[in-house]
This record gives C-alpha cells, sequence and structure tokens, in this order.
C-alpha cells in the first residue's frame, strides 16, 4: 500500500489539488489531481484527472459543498477518504507570502499558523485562502503534518539594493521591503533548466511567469537575482485584476476622493489589470477573441509593460542569454509571446512563426541572437518535495501513517 502525500494550492475562488504516490520516501509520482471551482458561487464544480489527463471526476456540487474554502476543503477531503484507506502522510500548501522571517519551507504548528496570520495584510487575496484549507486539515487529520511551502523563499538571497524601497530604514525593519512571488513556479523552471538545458540554466535567463497573476524574474545560474513582484503582489507586470506597477500619488489621490482602504483594496485587486482596461474581462482568451477597442488596448498595454520590464531585468544580469515563458498565458498564448518579442526585437530576440503558434519547446529562430524557450511550470511538484524535506526531519514517530480519522 503506497504512502500518499497531499498538496493543496487554495486560490480565491478555487482550490486545486494534487495527490501523489510515494515510489520511494522522497520520490513523489502524481497519481490524480483536479480542483473545485466556482467556490463561494451558486454553480461550483469539482473535476478531477488522472496523471495522463484522463478525465476522472466531473460534477457540479451544492453550494454548500463549497460555500467557502473551508468547506470546498471538507469536501474534498471526503472525495479523497472514499478513494484511499487510510490519511496522507502529510500535506503540502502553497503559501504566497513568508514575509521577513520565513526563508525556507516549514512545518505549520499553531506559532507558525499565527505567525502567517499576521501576513495576511500583505497579500489579502492570497494569504487567507491559502491559510483556510491549512485550519480544515488540522480538524480532519489532526494528526498529519502540514508544510507551509513560500512563494516569497526563492528570491531570499536578493541584494540590498534589490531589496530595498527608497524609504526609511525604520520600515525597512519593520518588514516594508521587495519580497518578490511565484518562487515555487520558478524553482521549478531552475530545476527543470538545470536538468534538460544545462548551458543555459547556467547563464543569463529571464523567466517570465505569465497568467492572471503574472511577474518574471532575473536569474544566473538558477538562481533569481532580481523580480518584478514587491512588498505584495501588485507591483510590476500587469495581471488578470491587478494594475502592477502604479504610482503611488494615485492612491493618495483615491483617499483625497473619499476612497476607503476596503474600497481601494477591492478596486486594487479585483477591478484593475486586464479586466479594468478592458471593462470586459481578465481572461487574456477572452480579450483576444472580442473586437473591442478596449480589449485590443487591454493586450497592447499588457504586452507593452511586460516587454518594457523583461528589457529592465536585463540590467539586473548584464544582459540576457535565454527567455523562458511559462504559466497559463506564457505557456498557451502565442499572440502574447509574440508581442512580446517583438517589443525585445532589438536584444536580438527572433521568433519563429510556426514554431510559436506550435508551442514547441523552442520557439525562436535559428538567427536569433537569444533563444526563447516555452516551459510548462509545475509548482505542486516543487511542493511536495519541500513538504517530503520537511517531514524527513520530524521523529520518526511523526512520520508514521495516521489511522483513518472519522470526518464528521
Amino acid at each position: 500500500m503506497a504512502d500518499l502525500l497531499l498538496v493543496v494550492n487554495a486560490g480565491s475562488s478555487s482550490l486545486k489539488f494534487q495527490v501523489y504516490r510515494l515510489t520511494a520516501p522522497t520520490v513523489p509520482a502524481a497519481a490524480y489531481g483536479g480542483q473545485i471551482s466556482g467556490i463561494g458561487g451558486r454553480t461550483p464544480a469539482f473535476r478531477v484527472k488522472s496523471s495522463d489527463g484522463a478525465l476522472w471526476v466531473e460534477k457540479a456540487l451544492s453550494p454548500h459543498e463549497a460555500a467557502d474554502l473551508h468547506s470546498a476543503q471538507h469536501t474534498l477531503a471526503h472525495w479523497i477518504r472514499s478513494q484511499v484507506d487510510h490519511a496522507p502522510i502529510a500535506v503540502g500548501h502553497r503559501i504566497v507570502h513568508g514575509g521577513p522571517h520565513f526563508k525556507d519551507s516549514v512545518i505549520i504548528d499553531a506559532g507558525v499558523l499565527r505567525a502567517l496570520e499576521t501576513l495576511i495584510p500583505l497579500a489579502p487575496l492570497h494569504q487567507r485562502n491559502n491559510l483556510s484549507p491549512v485550519h480544515a486539515i488540522r480538524e480532519l487529520w489532526p494528526q498529519v503534518p502540514q508544510v507551509a511551502c513560500f512563494d516569497t523563499a526563492f528570491h531570499r538571497n536578493h541584494d540590498d539594493v534589490v531589496t530595498h524601497f527608497a524609504l526609511p530604514a525604520s520600515l525597512f525593519d519593520s518588514g516594508v521591503r521587495r519580497y518578490g512571488f511565484h518562487g515555487l513556479s520558478y524553482e521549478y523552471i531552475a530545476e527543470t533548466l538545470r536538468r534538460e538545458l544545462p548551458d543555459v540554466a547556467r547563464g543569463k535567463v529571464i523567466v517570465a511567469h505569465l497568467g492572471s497573476g503574472a511577474s518574471a524574474c532575473a536569474m544566473l545560474d538558477g538562481r533569481s537575482i532580481d523580480s518584478t513582484m514587491g512588498f505584495t503582489a501588485l507591483d510590476g507586470l500587469p495581471m488578470g485584476t491587478r494594475p502592477g506597477r502604479l504610482d503611488a500619488g494615485v492612491l493618495l489621490w483615491m483617499m483625497e476622493q473619499g476612497y476607503d482602504h476596503d474600497r481601494i483594496q477591492h478596486l486594487l485587486y479585483n477591478e484593475s489589470g486586464l479586466k479594468g482596461l478592458s471593462g470586459l474581462s481578465g481572461d487574456v482568451r477572452d480579450l483576444l477573441a472580442s473586437n473591442s477597442a478596449a480589449a485590443k488596448l487591454a493586450i497592447d498595454y499588457f504586452v507593452y509593460r511586460s516587454a518594457e520590464s523583461l528589457a529592465g531585468l536585463c540590467v539586473a544580469l548584464g544582459g540576457l542569454e535565454a527567455l523562458v515563458f511559462t504559466a497559463g498565458i506564457g505557456e498557451n498564448s502565442p499572440a502574447v509571446r509574440a508581442g512580446i518579442c517583438e517589443r525585445l526585437a532589438w536584444l536580438g530576440i527572433t521568433i519563429d512563426a510556426a514554431r510559436n503558434e506550435a508551442n514547441v519547446r523552442c520557439i525562436s529562430a535559428s538567427t536569433s541572437n537569444v533563444p526563447v524557450y516555452v516551459v510548462p511550470t509545475n509548482e505542486e511538484l516543487i511542493i511536495a518535495r519541500q513538504t517530503l524535506a520537511r517531514i524527513a526531519q520530524l521523529p520518526p514517530s511523526a512520520g508514521e501513517r495516521v489511522a483513518r480519522p472519522a470526518i464528521p
């Protein structure tokens, strides 16, 4: 009977999960995974696929089964319980913000959980949602160790000149600094490049993680040197519903106009970015399919600001030897990739149109001075590996399989 490892990635309205079987104590093999979507809405849905992509489950849920992330986690745990005869040996979680103190993944105990909850104001769209499944699993499987894996950890070795804002030192000491995010994704890309393209991995690489949340990272020899995101997940590139880089004076103006904290927060996290510019959608697919001038503006803005930021990261590296696209847009939108690369043609980047449309690994032309790659990311696998590394440090009794718990 194989041990199981559960990985949870909770978003604003969805709960993604992956179940791994351990073919060896430290080797996770994907078994199945899926998501509960539409959480908090009238028509939540549950979908599961096997590791080979075959659809196992696709069904509607009642609103009370996914009224919030807490209830959705209970629904997921009940379903997993029906598939196996023992609880997972551990649960790994994506936690967006590690703040100034968490530099690596960590076993979640009561003290760690309290510390992570204090960081909710730094990532209000993510952190509370990331932690909700932690609470649910503590109720359902109290003996099962849980591990927090941080999106900020990959960037923790930046130079001081990169980490600081031009603000008084007292604010830096209070935690106001540039953290960087999407680190689990960047760690996977760095590992993949070392394994499959070692010569590329050793050089000056920019990775563009383009999805509903978007950022870019400058890597040298697989290490993060700089990133477009800063103190929160609002900074840098424009995103599906977040503005990216924004003049702080705009916020002062909003306050002068009577906007309160909650209104500003909702606007910045939920109504800006591609959705705000287009007035239509934060989804690139919807915008590319639209003939509206506002949709075209949103795409053009995303392409322009993304190219501008990628060019800026060349300063951190002192040049550019490879460009990598990843995440939902980066992996699946030839039009956006082409637009960004056209803006960066002065760097010697030329893509092959046919290869780009086919979404192959290398989309650059043979004449390009800078190779361009498309590399699918896998944050869940990084979480699985980090979780196994942490539970391996527990006393032997803590690593024993827990009995299948009763679920109320």
